[in-house]
C-alpha cells in the first residue's frame, strides 16, 4: 500500500488568524478531499527564531519545523505582500529550510494584497524555492483587494477566485503524484 501524500502549509503572517491563514484553510479543505495529509506550521504556537540569533541552531522549534518539512511531499506558501515582497515571517521560515527538506518537492504559492494584483511576492517565493531545489507548480494564486474577497462567514465570495483555488489545489495534487511515481 502506498503512503498518502503529505503537504505542509507555511503562512507568512505570525498568526493563522489572517487572510493568508484563511487561504491555507480553504486550500486544505480541497486537499483533504483528495485524501491528502495536511499540516500547517503555526508560527504563533511555535515561533521560529531569526537565523543567526543566539541559540537558534539548537532551538526546539527549528528542529520540529525541519522534521515536519522532511516528512512532506509538497509545500504551500501563503504570504501577504509587504513593500513589494513576501513578509519577513515567510522569509524567515524559508531561511530555515534547506535542500535536505525541499529537493525535488512541489511548491505552490499564494499572495494576498490590499490593492491591485501583481506577482512580485509570488516571484520572490518562486526564486527562493528554486534556490532550495523545489519545483513550482504553474498555477499560482494572487488575491488582490483581499479585504473584499471574503463574505461574512469567511468564504470566498468571488466565483472566479474559487475556481482558481480549485485548479491550484488540483495542480498541487497532480504534480506531487507525478513526482512520487
Amino acid at each position: 500500500m502506498t503512503r498518502r501524500l503529505r503537504m505542509m502549509g507555511i503562512c507568512g503572517t505570525y498568526t493563522l488568524d489572517s487572510a493568508n491563514g484563511r487561504m491555507l484553510e480553504i486550500v486544505s479543505e480541497l486537499l483533504i478531499n483528495h485524501d491528502i495529509d495536511w499540516i500547517v506550521w503555526d508560527n504563533e504556537a511555535n515561533p521560529l527564531p531569526f537565523v543567526g540569533e543566539d541559540g537558534c541552531w539548537d532551538h526546539p522549534n527549528v528542529k520540529k519545523f525541519k522534521e515536519l518539512a522532511n516528512s512532506v511531499d509538497a509545500f504551500v506558501l501563503s504570504s501577504p505582500e509587504y513593500h513589494g515582497t513576501m513578509s519577513g515571517v515567510m522569509k524567515n521560515s524559508l531561511d530555515w529550510l534547506s535542500f535536505d527538506q525541499t529537493s525535488g518537492k512541489v511548491f505552490g504559492f499564494i499572495s494576498t494584497l490590499g490593492g491591485q494584483a501583481n506577482t512580485t511576492t509570488l516571484n520572490h517565493m518562486r526564486v527562493v524555492s528554486r534556490w532550495i531545489h523545489g519545483i513550482a507548480i504553474p498555477e499560482q494564486l494572487v488575491v488582490a483587494k483581499v479585504k473584499n474577497v471574503f463574505d461574512s462567514e469567511g468564504n470566498i465570495s468571488d466565483q472566479d477566485l474559487s475556481s482558481r483555488i480549485e485548479k491550484f489545489a488540483n495542480s498541487l495534487v497532480t504534480n506531487t503524484q507525478k513526482l512520487r511515481l
